[in-house]
């Protein structure tokens, strides 16, 4: 049921090794791996928030990742932060940024833009 109708999950509570199963799975019914984001909670302790498709070590210096899933990591850690103005004009400039039109594509190096430009663009709309 993921698959075929994942607005039926609010949260998914598994262990470590099925979450990053359903997350890469999630990631990719979104779009991909390189714009998603995750996050491990510990309601108890700290929380830990990066994106899904890790550090890419390939494109170090390069400028051409998509930042979007580094983004959207910060705006879900200011979330769980409590920081809910914060949080809410973050994911508001990610959508207005990936609906604009500015963006041609959300893989490496096919953006349209450089990875600097991107983050700037978002920043711009927060």
């Amino acid at each position: 049921w993921f698959v075929k109708n994942p607005e039926w999950f609010d949260v998914i509570v598994v262990d470590n090794m099925f979450g990053d199963i359903i997350t890469d799975l999630g990631a990719m019914i979104q779009g991909g791996m390189g714009v998603a984001a995750g996050g491990n909670i510990n309601p108890q302790g700290v929380s830990m928030f990066e994106p899904i498709g890790g550090s890419a070590p390939k494109y170090t210096g390069q400028n051409v990742i998509c930042p979007m899933a580094a983004i959207a990591a910060a705006q879900m850690m200011l979330v769980e932060l409590g920081e809910a103005e914060a949080a809410d004009r973050t994911e508001q400039a990610i959508i207005k940024a990936l609906t604009s039109g500015k963006i041609k594509s959300l893989g490496a190096g096919r953006m349209g833009m450089s990875t600097s430009e991107m983050g700037d663009l978002v920043a711009s709309l927060v």
